[in-house]
């Protein structure tokens, strides 16, 4: 279980910094901390469609379990009336049964803490112009 951190991914790396293969780095690891980790960095490729950023860079993803095949991930989303939450459940199932340890995934969508644009990355904010 990794909870999120700010300015950090579970992996300890800096949010900015990408997988070039998400799926290669899973395979022939027997340490489930990094298939957690490896689950966390593909959620990259969830992009949330009404801003065009993902949803890990917009502060949206707060954490990524696994049990039993299961990948739980706690999140929550921008306003409690967006429409798009069926929409990021299956975004995020089709991401992540890619890896062949995920059977399937839930999305456990969570209003505490209330989400705001203090909790994007800088490469958020970049890619949405508010800072160069």
């Amino acid at each position: 279980m990794f909870p999120r951190r700010k300015g950090q991914r579970p992996n300890g790396q800096d949010p900015e910094s990408k997988s070039n293969s998400a799926t290669a780095a899973v395979q022939g690891s027997d340490d489930p901390g990094a298939l957690v980790a490896q689950l966390y960095d593909m959620l990259h490729e969830v992009i949330d469609p009404e801003v065009g950023v993902n949803i890990v860079d917009l502060g949206l993803v707060f954490e990524v379990t696994l049990a039993d095949g299961l990948a739980d991930v706690r999140m929550t989303l921008t306003t409690p009336g967006c429409p798009l939450g069926g929409y990021m459940e299956d975004a995020i199932r089709c991401t992540l049964t890619r890896v062949p340890e995920v059977d399937d995934t839930h999305m456990n969508l969570v209003w505490e803490p209330t989400w705001g644009p203090h909790m994007m990355s800088h490469e958020a904010k970049r890619q949405l112009g508010w800072v160069s």
